[in-house]
């Protein structure tokens, strides 16, 4: 695949070739399969600097946690850690492009992936940035919202005391049932808007709404295949966080390199 777009700035107008809208293609359990082996591939080919993009992560989400607790917002700590890898697709930019200098045998060093990477602020990606934040604080909000209807008799001065109020009482339950609906709602939406759009943005020039429809039709026209890859994403993510996030250093990169080439399997090249 040639990629017109990294580290430059896009023409003010697109060519009709350019504006074409790209061809999605059926995906399988062989391609997510074949993905994840492609993406720990290039995990062992640079495992330094693709596991600095995890470890990067790992520290946020500890200085999340960290700064909730010091603000004495406990209730927030747990939806912050389950929206956390809501915000993992755009984390994965610089992933995205080593894995494409990796496939295409290009040379390249921190400079390179970091370039590309602050590039994108100017570019379409910002934009993307935009929606997931957006759909992370929607996320937020609701969390806070039905706290405030079902909980609203509960107290909790600690996080011990939230854990309680939560796992062990009938309000409790109502507010994981509710929370839990709501939130697969929201991350279902996020996925398929995202999924490919990310990846995309990076490859080739096109507009951020034009990128998450791309996505839209590659998950519509390959739900069982793509619901399993954002089940694997999912568990796997929250598992990663249990170590005090540090099994993100690893789980984080193979992901975001596998994302990468399950894109390039599900939509075709931009000269085709």
């Amino acid at each position: 695949m040639t990629s017109k777009t990294a580290g430059s700035t896009p023409p003010d107008k697109l060519t009709p070739q350019q504006q074409a809208v790209p061809k999605v293609n059926k995906v399988t359990a062989g391609d997510i399969k074949a993905s994840l082996q492609a993406g720990f591939s290039d995990f062992l080919a640079r495992p330094f600097m693709s596991g600095f993009f995890g470890l990067f992560y790992a520290v946020f989400g500890i200085l999340l946690v960290w700064v909730l607790v010091w603000l004495g917002k406990i209730w927030m700590i747990i939806p912050a850690i389950v929206g956390f890898p809501l915000v993992a697709p755009f984390a994965a930019a610089g992933l995205y492009e080593m894995s494409r200098r990796l496939q295409k045998g290009e040379p390249f060093g921190w400079s390179e992936i970091l370039t590309v990477m602050a590039n994108q602020r100017k570019r379409e990606m910002g934009w993307m940035a935009f929606v997931t934040l957006f759909i992370f604080w929607v996320w937020v909000y609701q969390v806070r919202l039905w706290l405030a209807i079902i909980l609203q008799n509960a107290s909790f001065s600690n996080f011990d005391g939230f854990l309680h109020t939560v796992f062990f009482t009938p309000q409790g339950w109502t507010f994981l049932a509710v929370g839990t609906c709501v939130g697969a709602f929201l991350s279902a939406v996020l996925f398929s808007v995202t999924v490919i759009a990310m990846p995309m943005l990076l490859d080739r020039e096109t507009n951020f709404v034009s990128a998450m429809l791309t996505s839209l039709r590659v998950v519509s026209e390959n739900p069982v295949v793509m619901l399993t890859w954002a089940a694997i994403i999912s568990v796997t993510m929250l598992l990663s966080l249990v170590p005090a996030f540090l099994g993100l250093i690893f789980t984080l990169p193979i992901l975001g390199h596998a994302t990468w080439h399950l894109y390039q399997r599900a939509v075709s090249p931009a000269d085709e």
